[in-house]
């Protein structure tokens, strides 16, 4: 599928032609002869995605000298506080705890009462991000949101959502950063007038993880094309966003590199994608899946090396509570992003799994060679588009960051 369209993004010293890596006899030959600077194509992606043990340190210290050709000495993070503002959801994924049908046991939509006393609350611990997560559209599925979004005055959890991020902008110096599943044109321009950025996983391309008994079994919002029809359309508009792949709910290691071509593809088209996040499958005891493998050590340092070179010059990020205790090692597979840490709520998506404490991760980073830099929820080189914008989004943007475009210092960990 991707062969024909990536001939001329390979980082072979062949020029610029693609090589055909079939023959060589291992990966370090072939380490050896690439250009960091340049992307590496799917031939080259799928034979180091599968490198024997014995070459994963060179693996490694390809990706991480590729991330220090891109940003050198710094790791960033962004200090966030988790707003799970409804977790109803009309998909049914066989690996998320979050998602509920109402009257279960723990099933919930926040009042804009208990969104403010979060945000509050977050600001007071120098939070920059109030990261809104939700589950996609539930009102269409059942009557009981409805019911809920007309006691709050809005015709749809989207309407909410846009209340709310608004609410936030205009009542704090928090950013919102919206998660709210597939969205229309109409929608990303709205929700792109009250936040700086916003997010949806494409987590795979293989859409035979739709079938019965898949992970995306029952889950209409998670066909492939669907998301990457949001994802092409904040690239339209312009629109910083946040993506990424979920790896270990049953695809393969071709699955994951075709994954991060599809978004390298739309990247390159729009220069929109902000930063990809290559997150690992935990099981739980609860879920569908809670007898499914996890991946492995090496399949997370090898998915993130490679996401690395199939991607120089884009923010790539790995979440440290879900690779804890050895999440460090993620530095030396090119990450420069720990993603969002709250020193408030806990990650609602896995919270078994605790964000590690501030310190904690300076220190590890240190360890390996890092700056700790906080960041806001859109990334410095994205800044400029969404100042141009003006208004309000605007304003409290240009107040929240430094000369560089991080955190403000008044707001650094």
């Amino acid at each position: 599928m991707y062969d024909s369209m990536h001939q001329q993004a390979d980082g072979i010293k062949m020029s610029g032609m693609q090589a055909n890596t079939a023959d060589r006899t291992s990966c370090s030959e072939l380490l050896c002869e690439l250009d960091l600077s340049i992307p590496v194509g799917r031939e080259t992606g799928l034979q180091l995605i599968q490198c024997p043990d014995e070459e994963l340190p060179q693996l490694l210290a390809a990706a991480r000298a590729a991330k220090e050709n891109f940003k050198p000495g710094v790791i960033t993070y962004s200090r966030k506080v988790f707003i799970p503002l409804t977790n109803l959801c009309r998909d049914y994924c066989g690996y998320c705890t979050f998602r509920r049908d109402p009257g279960e046991p723990g099933a919930h939509t926040m009042t804009p009462e208990g969104v403010m006393e979060v945000a509050r609350a977050g600001e007071k611990l120098g939070c920059t991000e109030a990261l809104f997560s939700l589950g996609d559209k539930p009102e269409l599925l059942f009557p009981e949101m409805r019911a809920t979004l007309r006691h709050l005055g809005y015709k749809s959890t989207l309407h909410y959502l846009e209340a709310m991020c608004e609410m936030v902008l205009r009542e704090t110096s928090l950013l919102p950063h919206p998660n709210p599943g597939l969205l229309s044109s109409e929608w990303i321009s709205r929700l792109a007038a009250v936040s700086p950025s916003m997010g949806l996983m494409l987590e795979t391309t293989n859409e035979k993880l739709l079938a019965p008994g898949a992970a995306h079994d029952n889950a209409p919002d998670k066909v492939p094309s669907k998301r990457l029809r949001t994802i092409e359309d904040a690239g339209r508009q312009g629109v910083p966003f946040t993506t990424g792949l979920l790896i270990g709910i049953g695809e393969t290691a071709e699955d994951r590199v075709d994954t991060l071509l599809a978004i390298r593809d739309l990247h390159q088209r729009y220069g929109h994608v902000q930063e990809v996040i290559v997150q690992n499958f935990r099981a739980k005891p609860s879920i569908p899946m809670a007898h499914a493998p996890e991946p492995s050590r090496g399949e997370m340092l090898r998915t993130v090396a490679v996401a690395r070179l199939l991607m120089p010059n884009v923010n790539i990020q790995a979440p440290p509570n879900l690779n804890a205790p050895y999440y460090d090692e993620l530095l030396d597979a090119g990450i420069n992003d720990w993603g969002g840490i709250s020193p408030l709520t806990p990650d609602y998506i896995n919270p078994e799994r605790p964000w590690p404490h501030l310190e904690q991760l300076r220190r590890r980073s240190e360890a390996k060679g890092f700056q700790l830099r906080q960041r806001l929820p859109v990334y410095p080189e994205f800044l400029p588009s969404t100042l141009s914008r003006g208004g309000l989004l605007a304003e409290k943007l240009q107040a929240a960051c430094d000369r560089e475009g991080l955190a403000a210092e008044k707001r650094a960990a």
